[in-house]
């Protein structure tokens, strides 16, 4: 077998004018509820194939339930998601894993015990595709060097940001094609956020799409190819993040607020 081409540890410049040839995520009209309590109303977003796309928006708009109902960690009252032509709002998380779809969520729930290999096994374990532990991790540590230094240390003892390396790293070893990360930056200093938005830019441009959710507006408007604000469990602006990034209306209007990252969605 030949051994995987090398991963170029430069991130490359976001290609803003990339046009997806296909839909890989579809989300049509959702409402999303806990409870009684409705936290989606009516909400529709697509994700094209190699495409970065980012939800922004104060708390409690919308965004983690957003991403919680595409991977299948909370199933829509009403509405569609489609997912490579194939309906899924019906299915549990670990079937949509095995379709595709890897979810980072929001504070990185990683095995604190364990060690960076034992956490990329247990991401191994769900991989979709036929392949052993050794060349999938590898594959992953050439977009990650300093979790190869750091392979036998218990991931607990690693900094915030190698966790954050460490547990997106495991969600790539289940081989998506779609990528969704809830609040990358979350506890972290700007400059170890721009080095994760590299590596994120690095992971797309091998193939892998990627939904995100982001509190610094302005860096995921950056590093992404179109952008939805949420306000209110809805779609209250979309278009491509460069034009977003020049709206004034987007700050004013739909993200006060954004930057208390404590607070739930």
């Amino acid at each position: 077998m030949e051994p995987a081409a090398p991963v170029s540890l430069e991130a490359p410049a976001l290609d803003r004018a990339h046009r997806p040839v296909r839909r890989i995520l579809d989300v049509e009209g959702v409402d999303a509820y806990y409870g009684e309590i409705q936290a989606l109303r009516g909400l529709s977003l697509h994700v094209g194939d190699r495409e970065m796309v980012a939800l922004v928006g104060a708390n409690g708009a919308g965004k983690t339930t957003t991403l919680r109902v595409v991977s299948g960690l909370l199933h829509p009252r009403r509405g569609s998601v489609t997912f490579e032509g194939r309906p899924v709002q019906d299915l549990y998380a670990q079937a949509l894993v095995r379709r595709g779809v890897a979810h980072v969520p929001e504070g990185r729930d990683l095995f604190p015990g364990l060690t960076v290999t034992e956490n990329l096994q247990l991401g191994h374990w769900v991989r979709r595709r036929t392949g052993g532990f050794r060349r999938a991790r590898d594959r992953v540590m050439d977009y990650f060097p300093k979790l190869r230094q750091r392979a036998g240390q218990a991931a607990g003892t690693l900094s915030g940001g190698e966790q954050q390396m460490l547990v997106i790293a495991r969600a790539l070893m289940s081989d998506p094609t779609l990528l969704i990360v809830d609040e990358l930056s979350l506890g972290l200093a700007p400059i170890v956020v721009q080095q994760l938005f590299d590596i994120l830019r690095t992971v797309n441009a091998a193939g892998t799409s990627i939904l995100l959710v982001e509190q610094f507006v302005e860096i995921a408007l950056q590093n992404t190819h179109r952008a939805y604000a949420l306000a209110k469990g809805e779609v209250a602006m979309e278009g491509n993040s460069d034009e977003l990034l020049r709206n004034p209306a987007l700050v004013s209007a739909y993200l006060g607020g954004s930057d208390d990252a404590a607070a739930a969605d």
